[in-house]
């Protein structure tokens, strides 16, 4: 009798036990203890964010620094994931794929390839994109007010950019015939052409084109203009702007002004351009973010937005180079 009391005993003391221990169960925790051990205090939620881009020049690092910003000034508690192609198209696929495969919550594509590459692997993932040029023509949204799919985000064309600067050129600068270089590969790049070469004939102005694969045949590309135009665009194509110091030595040794399509070109040599901070759509972008993280919308209930505060900066060493003066006509800020 003492021996089965004792089993009996030693068996329920086991079975309190296995009840404990399945009631701890896999539930994540959202309350904790605080410091002052007077209460407790709730669990900040994290997210995993993956973010991809491109190539690395100075207009997307800020719209990265800008996203990045807009979601740690919101408090939230993410954790960046982030990757870097360096222009190479077969890595910029696997870095979607991987982003995929890592399970993040949200995916930041910032330019055309990057946005393509990760709507390509997941219909899933909500993405947010900036530094995208046409996202309709890309394939990204159905339109900008209504995006649908899991796709939305910040382009970085102003509608008036491109007219700005044809007419700059004609009306300033006295242009005839335009060089221009650019990336046939890039979808963004051949959107903004065909819109530059529709307007510079309207404008009774001709085109010379270099196409070009890769930053190392940016120069020779350049230098294959020379004597054949009298100025020079360069648009906001990621391959050449990663090289853009090439352009800015060949232009400047040439005496050609080099208009170009950003501001943070203009700060490296260009002459001038009707732009916007890049900061700036990759912190609206990373605004957008914020919503979705916290449940408030999905990307298809925000619409894609363009850049605002679009405005004129000229390169005052670059204007002195020319023998040009700024006029106040220009309605310009001065960069020196």
């Amino acid at each position: 009798m003492k021996n089965s009391a004792k089993k009996m005993t030693f068996l329920l003391f086991g079975l309190v036990l296995l009840l404990a221990a399945c009631g701890g169960g896999n539930e994540k925790t959202t309350e904790s203890t605080d410091n002052s051990g007077t209460g407790t205090t709730e669990e900040a939620e994290s997210f995993k964010v993956g973010i991809t881009q491109i190539v690395e020049h100075p207009s997307l690092d800020a719209a990265t620094e800008g996203f990045k910003a807009a979601l740690e000034e919101a408090g939230l508690n993410v954790e960046f994931v982030e990757e870097n192609a360096q222009n190479d198209q077969s890595m910029n696929t696997t870095i979607a794929q991987n982003l995929v495969n890592e399970g993040v919550d949200l995916i930041f594509a910032n330019s055309t390839p990057s946005a393509q590459a990760v709507k390509g692997a997941t219909s899933d993932i909500p993405i947010i994109f900036t530094s995208v040029t046409d996202a309709v023509g890309a394939e990204l949204i159905d339109s900008m007010e209504a995006p649908g799919g899991n796709v939305t985000g910040t382009v970085d064309l102003h509608p008036d950019t491109i007219a700005n600067t044809v007419a700059f050129l004609k009306d300033e600068l006295g242009a005839k015939k335009v060089g221009t270089v650019y990336n046939t590969g890039e979808q963004n790049s051949v959107a903004q052409i065909e819109q530059v070469k529709s307007l510079l004939e309207e404008a009774g102005l001709e085109i010379e084109e270099a196409a070009v694969s890769t930053s190392a045949e940016v120069k020779q590309a350049t230098e294959s203009l020379i004597g054949k135009v009298d100025s020079l665009y360069i648009i906001t194509d990621n391959t050449v702007v990663s090289a853009l110091e090439s352009v800015i030595e060949v232009a400047s040794a040439n005496q050609l002004p080099l208009m170009v399509g950003e501001l943070d070109s203009v700060e490296r040599g260009g002459l001038g351009a009707y732009g916007f901070e890049y900061y700036d759509i990759g912190y609206e972008a990373g605004e957008m973010a914020v919503k979705i993280l916290n449940g408030e919308a999905t990307p298809s209930e925000i619409p894609s937005a363009y850049p605002a505060n679009l405005k004129l900066l000229i390169n005052k060493g670059a204007a002195d180079n020319l023998g040009l003066e700024i006029s106040e006509s220009w309605n310009a800020e001065v960069y020196e």
